[in-house]
């Protein structure tokens, strides 16, 4: 071990307190050992350093700090390079605040539209998650700042996320869940990593050693430390002995005693425990030990950065009839709240104190076009306001075009709940419509971090689309409107038509015990590409203000070059894509996948020779027999295209035969072989798990237990606990009337029982939780004397172990002064 000679020195008690949080976002420290404690910070869009007490919600105000596009918007500028510099940009905000660990980036896979938390997340593919999350991570940690790409792995709902079980199939959880993170972990090299609140398959993240070990450590070769989402620990003893490292925030003790009494009764090893303890503190020395040359930021700077960031991200859907760029001296008629109010990040832990954030009202007056003026046209979060409307119908009456802003609003994107459905509110639908009656040249500019249904989309000439961009994303915005700037940007996701097109349909999210991934590998554009099915914009998809042509492919030493030509008029950058087929395949296979791109920006009339290489996930599948990636011999179509549909050039390559048998019966697994997997019957998804579905209702005659929620009161024992329940509805019932997220009820909605003891410090321990749960299932006297004893006898022992530390460090305070 490295530091055995320090590890040594320390106590079991020590030991044992370096496994949890000091506090909210601080670690512990030990003085007499010279051990400092890291402050952490929640990210990835920004810093979100809170001014006063803390809160993991992002409920108490922050210290401003530049708000950066969001992981959604930045997916769409396919740079790797931008994306990096964004890390060293958020990295040096980070070190000026003395922030140690940003928690981040986020790259889930955005398995449907509908999670609350896509926006914080780059994309439905794997291979461009991990490659913009491995460029992040490395821009962050060039500042001396460690990242933590989160959350690991399979959390792709916020409905009861502390509660819910991913039940996936292997090929699935590998090519699919984990590929990103593998990409982040080996080409970024993070020194943290997040464990998610779900279980999988039955065993939650943090506790799962196959998870934490062998593929995080053995196979990907992770050299840092692993911590819990913030009470996200259920078996604390579990969780140290699957390799976690950290649990945050505080348990004010409890968790240290639970694993001093494992190791004192033999339950847990005290040399896993050093073994665990050797590799935090690698990491916490390298933050710790570090020079404080952080300094001030250029905060103007930073801002213009932010707006180069919104620029690259931009995506124009839609221009028909040549409306953009906007023509010099154009009376504009400027229409939508979200213009003056802008949509530019989520609600949540990752919501950012901006510095500032622009308003595009006043660059489009600062422009060469002629504004005739500006009208909110409906209420924000829904709901009928005739004036509004007829206002804006009146104003776009006189106006040559109509710049029309439209998006979700607070309440649709925010982390600790899912959105309902696809729709944008009615109100939105209706002002488009009265608009065009009247005047059809609109161009709508859409906000929002994932995709919406759009029925308007054929009567509207223009769509351009600024994902949530952050605190500069309107001046971005007004440069891409003027042609100041040529929009690159193209979709990280799949816009389905509506949601029931979309292939977790009838399984997102899971309601009770399970989400079940019966969709399989088929996620976004593997499923519409394999299935046929029909969308309102393909994976990959944007336009520009020039046009791109491709010519001369071929393949050679590992990679596919091809020469890339602008034949427009204006300089621009093309994404292309690289996607790879197997022809004649004995597995069921998408009809292609994503496995390069690169973007390349080109002055009219030049022509460039652009090259992607292929890698070791080029042709790799997940053997669920062997439990190894390996690749089926045969003939492969490698396709570039300027999108997942618009396929340009193709050559084929044909590799060796390896020998290894289908591991499938093709007969058991039928839609998975057409793709077709929006109705899977029980006995087709359990011949692809390989074994029986385990329950996904409640067992509503089963007494509540430590891993049951706060949402399930409604079928509790105690009639109290029903009154509880009963009141936290209305309030969510209001929340959502409202139109404006309270992310302190939703929070608690989903909350575990065991989770209260992991976020209520020194309030109530596991112990308590028992005791608590005794009363909700109907023994409210005996559960009330046990909860007052149990209180008691933790105020005790919380008391014993602080004089035991203090007491310790005194008599190290005295033989060093003997000596």
């Amino acid at each position: 071990m490295k530091h055995h000679d320090l590890i040594s020195k320390m106590s079991l008690e020590e030991k044992c307190s370096l496994f949890s949080g000091d506090t909210q976002f601080t670690t512990k420290k030990i003085e007499r050992l010279e051990i400092q404690q890291m402050y952490m910070s929640d990210g990835p869009g920004g810093i979100r350093r809170q001014a006063g007490e803390a809160d993991h919600l992002g409920l108490n105000p922050s210290e401003p700090a530049t708000c950066f596009p969001t992981s959604a918007a930045m997916a769409n500028s396919w740079d790797v390079e931008l994306e990096e510099e964004l890390g060293k940009y958020i990295g040096r905000e980070a070190k000026e605040k003395k922030v140690d660990v940003l928690l981040g980036p986020g790259l889930n896979i955005k398995r449907s539209p509908l999670c609350g938390r896509n926006f914080e997340y780059f994309s439905e593919d794997p291979y461009l998650s991990g490659k913009m999350a491995a460029a992040f991570i490395r821009g962050i940690q060039s500042q001396n700042v460690s990242a933590c790409p989160k959350h690991f792995a399979v959390n792709n709902q916020e409905t009861l996320r502390m509660h819910s079980d991913s039940v996936l199939d292997q090929r699935t959880l590998h090519e699919i869940y984990l590929t990103g993170f593998e990409i982040a972990v080996k080409e970024g090299r993070p020194q943290c990593i997040m464990s998610s609140y779900n279980k999988i398959n039955g065993i939650y993240a943090n506790e799962n050693a196959y998870l934490l070990r062998e593929i995080l450590v053995k196979q990907w070769g992770f050299d840092g430390f692993v911590v819990t989402d913030w009470g996200g620990g259920s078996d604390r003893i579990a969780a140290v002995k699957a390799g976690n490292h950290l649990e945050m925030p505080t348990s004010n003790g409890n968790s240290d005693r639970e694993l001093i009494h494992a190791v004192m009764c033999g339950d847990l090893e005290e040399a896993w425990v050093d073994e665990l303890l050797d590799e935090y503190l690698d990491v916490l020395f390298s933050m710790t030990d570090k020079e404080d040359d952080g300094g001030e930021c250029d905060l103007e700077r930073h801002h213009k950065f932010a707006r180069k960031c919104a620029e690259e991200s931009i995506v124009l859907l839609k221009n028909s009839k040549g409306l953009l760029p906007l023509k010099a001296g154009k009376r504009v008629a400027v229409i939508g709240e979200f213009a003056k109010v802008p949509r530019y990040q989520g609600a949540g832990s990752s919501a950012v104190n901006a510095v500032r954030v622009d308003n595009i009202l006043d660059f489009l007056k600062e422009s060469k076009l002629d504004v005739i003026g500006y009208e909110p046209g409906f209420l924000r979060h829904g709901g009928e306001d005739e004036k509004k409307k007829q206002n804006a119908v009146r104003l776009s009456e006189k106006a040559d075009i109509v710049l029309l802003f439209l998006g979700l609003d607070e309440m649709a994107e925010s982390e600790g709940m899912d959105r309902m459905d696809m729709k944008l509110n009615q109100n939105q639908t209706d002002l488009f419509h009265a608009i065009h009656a009247v005047n059809p040249n609109i161009v709508v500019v859409l906000a929002g971090g994932a995709p919406f249904e759009i029925p308007w989309l054929e009567l509207c000439p223009a769509v351009v689309h600024g994902y949530l961009g952050g605190q500069a994303g309107a001046g971005a915005m007004a440069d891409v409107l003027t042609g100041t700037a040529n929009p690159s940007g193209k979709l990280a996701e799949t816009w389905p038509k509506k949601l029931e097109d979309t292939p977790c349909f009838s399984y997102f999210p899971g309601k009770q015990h399970t989400a079940e991934y019966r969709e399989g590998i088929f996620v976004g554009y593997r499923y519409y590409q394999t299935a046929g099915v029909p969308v309102c914009f393909p994976f990959g998809y944007g336009l520009s203000y020039t046009t791109f042509s491709y010519s001369n492919v071929c393949v050679s030493e590992g990679k596919i070059t091809f020469e890339l030509t602008n034949t427009g008029t204006m300089a621009g950058a093309e994404i292309s894509q690289l996607y790879i087929t197997k022809e004649k395949s004995d597995l069921f296979r998408p009809a292609k996948e994503l496995k390069g791109f690169a973007k390349t920006y080109l002055v009219p009339g030049e022509s460039r020779q652009v090259n992607i290489y292929l890698d070791d996930k080029s042709f790799r599948y997940y053997n669920i027999k062997t439990q190894r990636y390996e690749i089926e011999g045969g003939r492969y179509i490698l396709s570039i295209g300027a999108s997942a549909e618009d396929i340009r050039l193709s050559c084929k390559i044909d590799l060796p035969e390896s020998g290894t048998a289908s591991p499938y019966n093709k007969e058991e697994l039928a839609s998975y072989y057409s793709g077709k997997v929006l109705d899977i019957h029980d006995e087709e998804f359990a011949a692809l798990l390989g074994h029986a579905i385990p329950p996904s209702a409640w067992d509503k005659n089963r007494l509540l237990g430590r891993e049951d929620t706060i949402a399930q009161l409604f079928y509790a024992k105690s009639i109290l606990a029903r009154l509880i329940w009963k009141a936290l509805s209305k309030r969510m019932h209001r929340m959502e009337k409202k139109g404006i997220p309270n992310l302190n009820i939703m929070f608690v909605y989903g909350l575990t029982f065991q989770g209260i003891a992991k976020l209520a410090g020194n309030a109530v321990d596991m112990h308590m939780v028992d005791d608590l749960l005794e009363i909700i299932n109907g023994k409210f006297w005996s559960g009330l004397l046990h909860l007052i004893k149990d209180h008691r006898q933790m105020r005790r022992e919380t008391k014993e172990m602080k004089k035991k530390l203090e007491n310790m460090s005194d008599k190290v305070k005295a033989d060093e002064d003997i000596r």
